[in-house]
């Protein structure tokens, strides 16, 4: 039987789910526990990703087998913890963050998590950054997670294309926005920032990607996903 309307768009049902999901498969971690208790505590915005997409995240790096992730917006360090536990022994992760309070946030996460030894964050925009990162002949990084403002994205993937080689994913999050992203006369820049990513990826003969839309306790949204083939 076909759901309701009413039932797909109903965002506390995509939350009861969402929960009983992570309940069952995501095993209770004091350190992830903490990492959310730290950013709430410092007024952080809670837009880091659910423990149902950070478990998706450390299960992607451990199938690529990481030696290096890169990671465009740290927030409070949640996703960071989730993609480090999937690098392989002796893997490093850098991750770069442009809101220095956050970043201090993160910092102290990860130091009670015993990994600051693996995580480097770089504080300053992204988009000053990632050419450094370039310079100093830094990568290429096996995994690259997109998390950080929208409007840049297509910036931000030019730049991860230089971070990258052949067999790096790339991975973009909220790129549904609510359904938005396939209005194309949509004012909002982190729509159009969106589109215009989309337009430079589908443009690029060196990459082959798809989107994925998601429901859950962060709405309705969703990732893409983007291998380098050469």
């Amino acid at each position: 039987m076909w759901l309701s309307y009413a039932a797909h768009m109903d965002r506390d049902l995509w939350t009861r789910v969402d929960d009983y999901l992570s309940r069952t498969l995501v095993p209770d971690d004091v350190r992830f526990t903490e990492a959310l208790a730290a950013s709430d505590a410092a007024g952080l915005p809670a837009i880091q990703v659910s423990p149902n997409q950070g478990r998706f995240l450390e299960i992607l790096a451990r199938s690529l087998g990481t030696r290096a992730i890169l990671e465009l917006g740290t927030l409070g360090g949640y996703s960071t913890l989730w993609l480090a536990r999937g690098l392989v022994p002796g893997g490093k992760l850098i991750t770069l963050e442009a809101e220095p309070r956050h970043a201090a946030v993160a910092q102290a996460t990860f130091a009670r998590a015993g990994v600051s030894d693996i995580i480097s964050i770089r504080v300053g925009p992204a988009i000053a950054t990632l050419p450094k990162l370039v310079a100093e002949g830094a990568g290429p990084f096996d995994l690259i997670f997109i998390d950080a403002d929208k409007p840049s994205l297509p910036d931000y993937f030019q730049w991860s294309l230089r971070l990258a080689r052949p067999g790096t994913v790339i991975v973009v999050d909220n790129v549904v926005r609510d359904g938005e992203v396939a209005s194309a006369a949509s004012a909002d820049p982190s729509v159009q920032g969106v589109r215009r990513m989309n337009t430079l990826i589908a443009a690029e003969p060196r990459v082959i990607a798809t989107a994925i839309q998601t429901v859950g306790s962060k709405g309705y949204d969703g990732f893409a996903f983007v291998l380098v083939e050469r």
